[in-house]
């Protein structure tokens, strides 16, 4: 009787199985049991106190939470329109450039290659009250007399966060944009120029419809990555003055191991990954409608 053999490419894929159940879904299934539990780092055995849909329950009437929900889908939009619009004005400029090209796509992708905790820390002495460059430049020409709390102020210090993330990440919508301009047939624009059209007739009914899956793709990568936004506002603000910069995740790392309560920490990490998933379906249904638009495959 001959012993049944498993599938050869059973075997190959074993290994990657094995590392991803134990780096992501033994992690991901402890986490979501423990968001049923009372779970405190400081009291291990509270992690077989089963509570049911308690954490779930007090994160909706907890107002903490909501103004941090609220203060990351206010910290996501801005943050991806900016970054859309700068990435689209400096890849047109790009692609208009004809000598040292390459050298440019290196150049702009530098910021996007820095850690986010190395760019925090570097903002963090940009802004400073006292010896803060930005301080320092206005003062010395004149423009303000007084050094301007950057990271004290709470509007200044949402904004100042928020110019660290784009600096960091306009980059991405800059490169991909690019490969769309590269990628766009060059008949179409000849054909609107012989037919009288102006520069901005051309882009507004061939060049954008067609960078539109490019925006999109963008749109979604990055939607997923400022959703999460922790290292920046931790390392520039800890989320202060007074909780005022406090989106999801640092209201989470807080939560978990700040105050101990992993159990109510995980269950805001899966509340939070609700506004994920509606950010990158609304993104990925834009781009199927962009797609179609151009007579791609859906």
């Amino acid at each position: 009787m001959t012993k049944r053999r498993l599938p050869e490419w059973f075997i190959l894929v074993l290994p990657a199985i094995i590392v991803i159940a134990l780096v992501v879904l033994i992690p991901l299934i402890f986490s979501l049991y423990s968001s049923f539990t009372s779970y405190k780092l400081t009291k291990p055995a509270s992690l077989w106190n089963w509570i049911g849909t308690y954490n779930y329950e007090k994160i909706l009437s907890d107002s903490k939470f909501w103004w941090a929900f609220l203060r990351t889908v206010i910290f996501l939009t801005i943050v991806l329109n900016v970054e859309m619009l700068l990435g689209l004005a400096i890849a047109l400029m790009m692609n208009k450039v004809t000598w040292g090209q390459r050298t440019l796509r290196t150049i702009i992708m530098f910021p996007m290659m820095f850690s986010p905790i190395l760019v925090g820390f570097q903002f963090k002495f940009i802004f400073n009250d006292n010896i803060g460059l930005v301080n320092n430049i206005l003062q010395s020409t004149g423009i303000s007399n007084t050094a301007f709390p950057w990271l004290v102020d709470a509007n200044l210090a949402m904004f100042s966060i928020m110019f660290a993330e784009v600096w960091m990440s306009t980059s991405v919508f800059t490169i991909l944009i690019l490969a769309g301009l590269f990628a766009m047939p060059r008949d179409p624009l000849e054909a609107a120029k012989v037919d009288g059209c102006t520069p901005y007739q051309s882009f507004k009914h061939i060049t954008l419809p067609f960078l539109m899956p490019f925006i999109y793709i963008a749109m979604t990568i990055r939607s997923l990555d400022v959703a999460r936004a922790f290292d920046i506002v931790q390392i520039m603000t800890g989320g202060g003055p007074a909780r005022r910069t406090e989106l999801l995740w640092t209201l989470m790392g807080r939560t978990g191991y700040v105050d101990a309560r992993m159990g109510l920490a995980n269950a805001m990490g899966y509340v939070a990954i609700i506004l994920s998933i509606i950010f990158t379906v609304y993104f990925f249904k834009k781009l199927s409608a962009a797609r179609a638009g151009l007579g791609m495959e859906a």
